[in-house]
């Protein structure tokens, strides 16, 4: 997952687009079970990310984490990701995307990646090791 992957959306949607190690790693171990899930997170960055940090368009799919006591960037979670490989689930996949949005800069870094099968919540403390204050 080198930065050919998200080659297509740097420059037109956002300035910068990256990921932490532990998210390519997420990635892989997930894209194993979930075969469409490289696609599925490609169709996400162009529609759903566009669409709430571009447009301002709230469709209840991302939210903001705002607990963590880190005030830049915002960390966001996203709730409705729609896998194509999990059949029938359509946006209510149990996917979740963990990133980091800085706004002043127009990047975007994704943190982690998971399924709420596997696990319930975040890894905060990952969160908090990359931006904590």
């Amino acid at each position: 997952m080198g930065h050919e992957f998200y080659g297509q959306f740097v420059g037109t949607l956002f300035k910068q687009i990256t990921h932490l190690p532990e998210f390519e790693k997420d990635m892989k171990k997930l894209a194993k079970r979930f075969t469409s899930l490289e696609e599925d997170l490609k169709i996400f960055i162009k529609v759903a990310m566009n669409a709430f940090h571009k447009h301002n368009v709230d469709s209840r799919a991302i939210f903001h984490i705002s607990d963590l006591g880190i005030h830049s960037p915002k960390i966001y979670k996203a709730k409705k990701f729609a896998c194509k490989a999990l059949k029938g689930k359509g946006a209510r996949s149990g996917i979740r995307v963990i990133y980091a949005y800085h706004e002043d800069q127009d990047k975007v870094e994704f943190i982690e990646l998971y399924y709420k099968g596997d696990k319930e919540i975040e890894n905060r403390e990952r969160i908090v090791k990359y931006y904590g204050e």
